[in-house]
């Protein structure tokens, strides 16, 4: 996933109506799906068994206003504890879930990527992706434990197995994974990998699923023996960015750029579904309270797909959103989803370094949107 300078640790909360939420202006790359309808559309199924009844319509809640500066990634919401984290370039900020005031942050994450927890031993742990690091800290009082190199160049993702008790990152340039114990913070393995790993999960049974970008593939690894099983190509699915995973049942649902969500048999790899999503995807998340799974769109939309049976799925809708809200993280206390994103402005002409320029964002405008039923 893409990001990322420094703003105050405190926030003020804005809290908006979905009945004032304006529709999302139309993204900024070539080629975009449409914007999000006010109406939801036909279901459109997958797979087979009998439909369930829709879900009550996703809808804008509440807006946090953070502002300030640089840019972002990963969100990662710690339902028992209210917490949501952010990360934001140099550091990572920590808000009260409910009430969306500031906590703190964790300073000195150089090129932040993602957040990972691991609540056994009360520690988080960040993918620095500058300074191809770890940062261990205290989720009690969010005070750095110390600091970690990794195995391969630019840590992006990062996630906790609980099966193994190690923390994974997933190594955007070093093709690799780094596998950390979690209680001692130190370095026990690499996994090398066929390709450009993006988000994985862990099924907490002792397989870590990690999507392969420029493969287009999922790729199995054995969290306690660190190596490799399997991997699958997806044959629908371009670019995979975001995965998440149906413990219960069994099924990944990564997310493309091909503008669609793939869902996969864990055990064998079969595709089950193929769903249409909006365009500029990063992110997926999988709520088993409600059987729904979400993509989160940088056009402005989160396509919302509900499962009716394992091998059974329809688009619920596409609900309104903002424009740049790829990444989000979900509360499964709540059934909330929580995106950040900001104000962008026209992006400079393109050039052959840069032939698809990005648009530049407002100072000032960095938003935690947070959407629920």
């Amino acid at each position: 996933m893409k990001h990322l300078t420094r703003i105050a640790v405190f926030v003020s909360l804005t809290i908006c109506a979905a009945a004032c939420a304006s529709p999302a202006p139309p993204p900024p790359a070539a080629g975009a799906g449409p914007a999000a309808s006010s109406s939801p559309p036909p279901p459109q199924t997958a797979g087979s068994g009998s439909a369930s009844p829709s879900p009550a319509r996703y809808h804008l809640l509440r807006k946090l206003s953070v502002g300030g500066e640089g840019g972002w990634d990963y969100l990662t919401l710690d339902s028992a504890a209210r917490r949501l984290y952010v990360s934001r370039g140099t550091r990572v900020l920590v808000f009260e879930v409910d009430s969306g005031a500031g906590v703190g942050e964790i300073p000195g994450t150089q090129g932040v990527h993602g957040i990972a927890l691991a609540p056994d031993v009360h520690r988080g742990f960040t993918s620095n992706g500058r300074s191809s690091s770890v940062t261990i800290f205290d989720t009690g009082t969010l005070a750095t434990l110390g600091e970690v190199k990794v195995t391969g160049e630019n840590p992006d993702a990062i996630i906790y197995d609980p099966a193994s008790r190690r923390v994974f990152t997933f190594n955007g340039r070093g093709k690799s994974a780094t596998a950390i114990d979690a209680a001692s913070g130190s370095v026990v393995g690499t996994i090398p990998l066929d390709g450009k790993p993006e988000f994985a999960v862990a099924d907490g049974k002792g397989r870590v699923f990690v999507n392969i970008e420029d493969k287009n593939q999922v790729t199995v690894i054995d969290s306690r023996g660190l190596r490799v099983e399997k991997s699958w190509t997806m044959a629908s699915c371009e670019e995979p960015s975001g995965l998440a995973i149906d413990r219960e049942h069994r099924r990944l649902f990564a997310v493309c750029h091909n503008r669609s969500m793939v869902v996969l048999d864990a055990e064998t790899g079969r595709s089950v579904a193929t769903l249409p999503i909006g365009d500029g995807v990063d992110a997926a998340a999988y709520d088993p309270g409600t059987a729904l799974a979400f993509a989160s769109n940088g056009d402005g939309t989160l396509t919302i797909v509900k499962q009716d049976g394992p091998d059974a799925y329809h688009v619920v809708e596409n609900a309104t959103t903002q424009r740049g809200a790829r990444t989000m993280a979900l509360d499964e206390t709540t059934h909330q989803v929580f995106l950040a994103t900001a104000e962008f402005g026209t992006p400079s002409p393109a050039t052959a370094e840069q032939p698809r320029p990005r648009p530049p964002m407002v100072p000032g405008s960095f938003t935690i949107l947070v959407l629920g039923p």
